[in-house]
């Protein structure tokens, strides 16, 4: 039995009310937009999920001004675990953003076809993550400083295959810039065997870590905790290829492994 009372069934009923007030049966609605009648049917009580793309269709069709799309924000903090809320915030509020990433590429700089593998296709995530990332392109306040190093391995790790993987490192050589760096660390024993981690460093020069673990993420600003994540982190960049050879690499990885 359908929870009448979850945000997808009363995301639901508002579609409901749109159809009805638009004098419009479900069949009639579906041939509009495209979308089949059990579809309709199945969000409409609750039974079935609806995509940005299916509320964008029953807008226009509705001419609802965009309310439907505007209702499915509450997805948006649903998606995340309660444990990321809090790094999200700092991520969007840091000045600059320190990462090492030893097994898949930052979330902030992976590709829709790259993430959706990750995700398992979660559609919802995906979009949620790819959000995410507009804080390495907004205008005001100016983008956080990135610098970001991976370890050699994501580059011949298989993320959805050759295509994915081809579009993916291309788009990370193609997002460097004075802001943004990105370096390779070489495979073979390192300071970075200990897992992956982002450093924050917010307006007025403190530092937040975030830390992954096997079962969660955990953010901290204890200072002990911080200060030995600065000094490996400072470490790793270190034994990392400069950026130069480290794009001649990623270029390189493109060429021979996945063209």
């Amino acid at each position: 039995m359908v929870n009448l009372y979850t945000p997808q069934a009363i995301w639901g009923r508002e579609l409901k009310h749109y159809r009805k007030a638009a004098g419009l049966t479900q069949g009639q609605l579906a041939e509009i937009i495209h979308f089949s009648e059990s579809l309709i049917s199945g969000v409409e009580t609750g039974l079935l999920p609806a995509s940005p793309e299916f509320a964008d269709a029953c807008d226009t069709a509705l001419n609802t001004g965009g309310a439907l799309r505007r209702l499915l924000d509450w997805r948006k903090g649903q998606v995340f675990p309660s444990w990321f809320g809090k790094w999200r915030d700092t991520e969007q509020l840091a000045t600059t953003l320190r990462t090492y990433q030893p097994l898949v590429i930052p979330g902030l700089l992976q590709t829709e076809a790259y993430a959706r593998v990750l995700l398992r296709g979660d559609g919802v995530a995906v979009e949620a993550r790819l959000d995410r990332q507009a804080v390495l392109v907004r205008e005001d306040p100016q983008p956080p400083i990135f610098r970001c190093v991976i370890d050699e391995a994501v580059l011949h790790r298989s993320i959805g295959g050759p295509e994915v993987m081809r579009e993916q490192l291309k788009h990370l050589v193609s997002m460097t810039n004075p802001r943004l760096s990105v370096q390779v660390l070489p495979h073979g024993m390192h300071s970075g065997l200990m897992g992956g981690f982002v450093i924050a460093t917010m307006d007025g020069g403190s530092d937040i870590l975030y830390a992954e673990t096997a079962v969660r993420g955990i953010t901290t600003n204890d200072q002990e905790d911080v200060s030995v994540a600065v000094e490996r982190f400072d470490a790793i960049r270190t034994e990392a290829f400069p950026l130069s050879m480290s794009i001649d690499i990623i270029q390189k990885a493109v060429e021979e492994k996945w063209t």
